[in-house]
């Protein structure tokens, strides 16, 4: 058998009867794992072997047998290090079996899964040796970690006793199923905090930071958290950009975004509201490191940056040339731009007059602007033969040609944001056809059934798969602005919340047990049964899931357990 909670636990029941219980835990804020081996029932003389396998790499290359490798061990104090090449964090474990030297190599792991991707899907690896109990004279403990982080204790059996009860004490703090999945994705970023965009091989992305933080942090009151990431991501605005990603080992940050800084200004507004509606103040010299950010960053969109973004004389914002992905449809094959959406995207225009709205607790500098795009968006983007929004308006820079590919991109238009910029009939409109031919349990599909380019199932190579990214696939942290969008055009009653959770987030709540367990997939195919794919284990879906069980679907009777409802706007 197996169970999750409150962290994997295995169970075998041998041959003779006999069951043998493993447990797994990671510890919070150190890489430190904890594992456990018990008899459960009637102790038997049962023997356990553990052979740790050992590689040296990240989480986008393979392993391969080589003669570099070193298969040694330091055994002091207690403790097994092995330190298989330079430059590689050493592992240490603790254990109260008996270790012994076996070096050998594992050859040959078939991963299916890169397999079917097109990538490298054979590793060898390195087992140095065995660990051994005698499962009838007690518990089986193996603490592994890396070695300058793990705990000073020497006795096995006392640290997993310790590290179980404060891990044990810490989730259980934490009310519910998901936000504990959300706590997984807050980590440390040199002295702050930051946001790992997915499992197993994202790291902290710009985009995907702005955009959780509000589930993740706002939502669940951990302000301290968000009130650290915003500030340390301050220090990173260049010519009123932040980065999307870092490279150089996250050394380096890169600037290819045009939503990022957008959406970092709405999490400010949003973090200094959920402060306001505690009755709280953020300290002066923080307020002004946010607000120097924030006109930043509004300044340089002003004025013109980098890949031709800049304010058009419309009010609007204008993005994109040749060979840059810029949005969040980001999909690039070597040379070829999936969805480039050079010009005026409907999304940007949602954020960027969100952001100017926003910045008003600062300036009214821009008021003008605001005032110009609102309307300017309310001519130009109304497709009136199809009912929806265009996708991108003067497409490619050039004034007049616009592109009606229907998307799931509008919706950011009516949810999603603080402030709605359609009501009304139109609003209404928007949320009924994105609901008749894009929505599935899982999320939005990036682009309606039918279309050009159309792909219904997300599968093959890379070139293939990144074809597909946004080109129909499903995205789950898309139904968060779609349900609040759903429920806005409806009056935002108690009783359509009420509605909007059984028809919407229950559904959702059954994949939690399908792909990554307790967590939300990042994709999933267009056509049913809508196959979760991509990274199993993703920060915005898990975030909008929080957002939508604790902000947008809040109701009276589930505000005591949900705690209190912060960052509603507009």
């Amino acid at each position: 058998s197996f169970a999750a909670e409150p962290w994997p636990t295995w169970t075998w029941r041998l041959r003779d009867g006999h069951r043998v219980e493993q447990e797994l835990f990671v510890t919070h804020g150190a890489p430190v794992a904890a594992l456990r081996w018990r008899m459960v029932g009637k102790p038997a003389p049962l023997r356990l072997a553990i052979r740790p396998f050992l590689s040296g790499r990240d989480s986008h290359s393979t392993h391969n047998e080589n003669p570099a490798f070193r298969f040694a061990a330091d055994e002091t104090d207690g403790r097994t290090t092995w330190r298989p090449y330079e430059g590689v964090p050493p592992v240490t474990a603790i254990a109260n079996g008996r270790y012994t030297a076996e070096p050998v190599w594992y050859r040959g792991f078939l991963y299916t899964e890169e397999r079917a991707r097109g990538l490298d899907a054979v590793e060898d690896l390195g087992a140095p040796g065995v660990f051994r109990w005698e499962l009838g004279d007690g518990d089986a403990i193996l603490v592994l970690g890396v070695a300058d982080e793990m705990p000073m204790e020497r006795d096995a059996r006392k640290l997993f006793a310790r590290l179980r009860r404060s891990e044990r004490a810490r989730r259980g703090r934490i009310p519910t199923r998901l936000e504990r999945s959300g706590d997984t994705y807050l980590v440390g970023r040199g002295a702050g905090k930051t946001i790992v965009a997915g499992y197993p091989w994202f790291t902290d992305w710009g985009r995907d930071t702005f955009i959780s933080i509000r589930g993740l942090c706002l939502a669940t009151e951990r302000l301290d958290d968000a009130r650290s990431i915003l500030l340390g991501w301050a220090e990173l605005v260049s010519e009123g950009m932040l980065p999307n990603r870092f490279v150089d080992q996250g050394d380096a940050p890169e600037y290819n975004t045009v939503d990022a800084s957008l959406w970092y200004v709405v999490a400010v507004h949003e973090y200094l509201a959920a402060l306001e509606a505690r009755g709280v103040k953020a300290p002066a010299h923080e307020l002004r490191e946010l607000r120097a950010a924030v006109l930043a960053i509004l300044a340089g969109h002003m004025r013109g940056t980098r890949y031709r973004i800049r304010a058009s004389d419309d009010g609007l914002l204008a993005a994109g040339e040749p060979g840059v992905q810029l949005t969040w449809m980001d999909a690039k094959v070597g040379d070829w731009v999936v969805t480039p959406r050079i010009g005026k995207p409907v999304e940007i225009q949602a954020l960027w007059l969100n952001a100017l709205r926003a910045a008003e607790r600062f300036t009214d500098e821009y008021r003008g602007v605001l005032e110009r795009g609102t309307q300017s968006f309310l001519d130009r983007f109304w497709n009136a033969s199809g009912g929806y929004l265009y996708d991108v308006i003067d497409a490619d820079h050039v004034l007049g040609r616009d592109d009606a590919s229907l998307r799931p991109n509008q919706i950011l238009a009516v949810g999603g944001l603080p402030f709605s910029l359609l009501d009304g009939a139109r609003a209404r409109q928007v949320v009924d056809v994105v609901e008749r031919t894009l929505l599935t349990p899982l999320g939005l599909r990036t682009l309606a059934p039918g279309s050009d380019g159309y792909r219904p199932v997300y599968e093959g190579d890379m070139v293939a798969r990144d074809g597909a990214y946004h080109q129909g696939t499903v995205w789950p942290w898309l139904l968060g602005p779609f349900v609040e969008a759903w429920v806005r055009v409806r009056g935002d009653t108690d009783e359509v919340r009420r509605e909007a959770r059984r028809r919407f987030f229950q559904p959702l709540l059954r994949h939690l047990d399908q792909a990554g367990i307790g967590h939300v997939s990042e994709i999933a195919d267009a056509e049913p049964p809508h196959a979760p794919r991509g990274c199993p284990f993703q920060a915005w879906s898990v975030a909008e899931a929080i957002r939508m069980d604790r902000v947008v679907l809040a109701v009276p009777e589930t505000s005591g357990r949900l705690g209190h409802v912060v960052g509603a706007a507009g």
